[in-house]
């Protein structure tokens, strides 16, 4: 794969940046590393989350939809419902596999975004 070995950033397109960032930072609970005119960076894992504004209209959000791991999907998802995210679809099954359950919830950022939290349940 000529050297790529992971993804080192991902953006996120917002209409407004400080409140994305806000909603990040506060209810989705990623580390804010650092901001710069109109751009906002999380840590999430070994990757960065960039938030930033666009003046292509073919990027504005809603956009990809970003899966973020989490250990305890229910209270993943009961936390962003307390800070007044709005929930897609609560937890629910999406596949067994042979030595777990793949577990999802989906809902919206403050910018429209379709985001999801997953965990993977050990069986037994």
């Amino acid at each position: 794969m000529s050297g790529v070995s992971s993804i080192g950033q991902i953006a996120v397109v917002c209409h407004d940046v400080p409140r994305a960032t806000a909603f990040y930072r506060d209810a989705v609970g990623l580390p804010f590393i650092f901001e710069t005119t109109g751009l906002a960076f999380f840590r999430c894992g070994d990757t960065r989350l960039m938030l930033s504004t666009t003046e292509q209209a073919e990027l504005a959000p809603p956009g990809s939809v970003l899966y973020f791991k989490t250990s305890d999907l229910d209270a993943s998802t009961a936390a962003l419902v307390a800070k007044g995210a709005t929930v897609e679809r609560q937890p629910h099954l999406v596949a067994r596999m042979p030595d777990h359950e793949l577990w999802m919830s989906f809902w919206r950022d403050t910018e429209g975004n379709l985001m999801a939290f997953m965990q993977e349940k050990p069986l037994g």
